[in-house]
């Protein structure tokens, strides 16, 4: 199996995190996704026992929070020792009635409005990560008026291609995030800070992409950031008391991606950001980093119920299911790979060369293509997509009018409902 929390129950049923995938989706109805609070808590343990182990206590992890977030999560992360990222005013809101500490929370995003800025200082937001200029005056003038000092990092881009997704690849020079350091804009912004009123600089940011293997290129970006950094120090007279290197470390989605010992890369990264720190002759900043993918994907599975089979001879072959693209954009989006079994029958001979197909009424919404299935699916067999705990629910929508899935965990062999189920009623709670 693709992650350590699934199996084969005595009924040939596929199990994930103990439980009968089949009897949940039963039990509470399809689509259906289902998280592993223990998996999500075991997640955070190797980063924060690795970051400390390598960089100090000191160092500290922050929950990307845009991967997967409703108040459980919040509270989870929380008391496993994480701070978060939040991108919204919405994802602010949902730490708060998590009773997560906002002093501990950092807001991201490349264009946050006024009404962000105010609502994230009146609930006591500990930092701003700032992409550019328009938004350091704007943060630095709200502050103003209500009569704070914010504390703030500046979002640099360090110009390296990951060479992962177009989509997911934000450490480019010509990115939309941040301010480059390679043109001179990263300096610029930094000397414009410090001479803000009602902004306390703290350090900087970067985030070179997502679904990333290689910690060459983390070495690379701290290279870089550091580099940054004493030029700063010598030029400006600035210490930067925190360097936060983003996340994007990348999971298994299929077989044949690479496992990663995440251990032993943040290992290998503190090792070279300690003996590049002595070279370039400055202290070592606060070093955060942010995962949010691998936190919560292998934590996570979404069941489905299969409906129609279809077989056009000489071309493909469809698996029709309850679901689609309304609670799973990401292959329509960008084309991203996925495990996928009957969780009825998971040892049965996977015969058929065929395409999941949702149920939305798009040709596009298709949720992986050339997978094998048994030839035999039946309507009503329960279907699962594995490895979907992040960007599945957060990135859902109620596209053709389709309620958003209820959201499931379990903890020590024991299901509890995170998130209800929309029903019709709320799709045109809104509605006048």
């Amino acid at each position: 199996m693709i992650c350590e929390n699934l199996g084969v129950n005595s009924l040939g049923h596929l199990t994930f995190a103990g439980l009968d995938t089949v009897e949940l989706a039963e039990k509470y109805g399809t689509p259906l996704y289902v998280m592993d609070e223990n998996r999500i808590r075991h997640n955070c343990r190797v980063y924060v026992n690795a970051m400390k182990k390598y960089f100090g206590e000191n160092a500290g992890c922050l929950y990307a929070s845009k991967a997967c977030s409703f108040k459980k999560l919040y509270e989870i992360v929380g008391e496993e020792g994480f701070g978060t990222d939040v991108v919204s005013s919405g994802e602010v809101y949902t730490a708060l009635k998590a009773g997560f500490p906002l002093e501990n929370a950092f807001f991201h995003s490349n264009n946050k409005t006024d009404e962000d800025i105010a609502f994230a200082i009146d609930n006591g937001i500990g930092y701003f990560v700032c992409d550019n200029i328009e938004e350091v005056n704007a943060i630095s003038e709200i502050a103003a008026e209500k009569g704070v000092t914010q504390k703030v990092l500046l979002r640099l881009t360090p110009g390296i291609d990951p060479h992962t997704y177009e989509a997911v690849n934000t450490g480019k020079v010509d990115s939309k995030f941040g301010s480059a350091i390679e043109t001179g804009q990263g300096f610029e912004i930094t000397k414009l800070t410090l001479g803000l009123k009602n902004i306390k600089l703290c350090g900087f940011h970067c985030h070179i992409g997502s679904q990333i293997f290689d910690s060459e290129i983390y070495i690379r970006g701290s290279e870089i950031m550091l580099e940054f950094i004493a030029k700063v120090k010598k030029e400006l007279g600035f210490t930067a008391e925190i360097l936060d290197l983003g996340g994007g470390y990348g999971v298994r989605y299929i077989e044949a991606n690479p496992y990663i010992d995440i251990d032993k890369n943040i290992a290998l990264l503190a090792d070279f950001m300690k003996k590049t720190v002595a070279q370039l002759g400055i202290e070592m900043p606060k070093i955060y980093l942010e995962p949010g993918r691998s936190i919560v994907a292998d934590a996570g599975i979404t069941l489905y119920t299969a409906g129609t089979l279809k077989k056009i001879p000489g071309y493909k072959n469809y698996v029709s299911i309850d679901g689609g693209m309304a609670d799973n954009p990401r292959y329509a989006l960008y084309g991203s790979y996925y495990s996928v079994v009957s969780a009825s029958r998971p040892e049965a001979e996977c015969d058929m060369l065929c395409t999941l197909a949702g149920r939305c009424c798009e040709s596009g919404d298709l949720i992986q293509e050339n997978i094998r299935l048994p030839h035999d699916i039946k309507r009503g067999e329960k279907i699962a997509v594995l490895t979907t705990g992040a960007y599945n629910y957060s990135m859902s929508s109620n596209y053709n009018r389709l309620g958003k899935p209820a959201v499931i965990m379990i903890k020590d062999k024991e299901d509890f409902i995170a998130v209800k189920r929309e029903t019709l009623e709320d799709i045109i709670r809104n509605d006048m």
